[in-house]
């Protein structure tokens, strides 16, 4: 029996029709709902990196393609934990396979905690000290996931202290239309925030007008209270 039909049988041995019911609500998967259309099975995340861990060195780029593609989210979950495994604990040249691997799919990395997940892992630190071009094309992208990609990315360059992409992303998408996308903003301006407090002032304060609500509750989550009352004045 093959790596990926022996992957596949743990997952299906871990089903939990109780608990798919309650992510299907949690992820939003009605019609016209941003995760519609979405299968879950009900694994616990805890179970899934277990399955992943197991199987990183063993399920090829084809297999991960094949996850990828598949309505169920366990699957593609499990699929971008694996990815994240085997860029931490690859080479030069598997980091590379890796983050082109990933460019190319990211049709499967369509839900948020799926990006959440590996984009700053992978992309984060392989664009590290790269060229940056095509994290500004992904925030420019109708697609939401992509969107969302974009910004999660730029929390592997806020661990390394490093702030401009962050901030450029984040100010690009101040018009954004989505909530997830406000969600997204607003919290890596408070990991700005926590590193440099400063930086992140000078931002809120540059674009308070702009800003949205949900992105600005986000950004200023940790602020004092008065300082909170302050910039929700503005």
């Amino acid at each position: 029996m093959s790596s990926l039909k022996n992957l596949l049988t743990d997952l299906e041995k871990l089903k939990n029709p109780a608990k798919a019911k309650i992510s299907a609500g949690f992820f939003k998967t009605g019609k016209g709902e941003y995760g519609e259309g979405d299968i879950f099975w009900g694994i616990m995340v805890p179970q899934q990196r277990i399955v992943a861990q197991k199987y990183f060195r063993k399920i090829g780029f084809s297999d991960l393609k094949f996850l990828l593609k598949q309505k169920v989210h366990d699957l593609r979950f499990t699929a971008s934990a694996i990815l994240v495994l085997k860029y931490q604990k690859g080479d030069s040249d598997e980091r590379v396979r890796v983050a082109k691997f990933y460019l190319k799919n990211l049709r499967g990395i369509n839900n948020w905690d799926l990006v959440d997940l590996s984009a700053p892992q992978i992309l984060g630190d392989y664009l590290f000290e790269k060229d940056k071009a095509v994290l500004y094309e992904l925030a420019r992208s109708k697609n939401l996931w992509k969107r969302r990609v974009a910004m999660l990315t730029t929390f592997g360059f806020i661990k390394k202290n490093q702030f401009s992409d962050a901030l450029k992303i984040a100010g690009n998408l101040l018009g954004d239309k989505h909530d997830l996308i406000h969600k997204a903003v607003g919290w890596m301006l408070r990991e700005i925030g926590k590193r440099n407090k400063e930086v992140e002032v000078r931002f809120l304060v540059k674009f308070a007008k702009k800003i949205p609500r949900t992105a600005l509750r986000y950004a200023i989550e940790k602020f004092s209270k008065n300082e909170r009352i302050e910039f929700l004045k503005k």
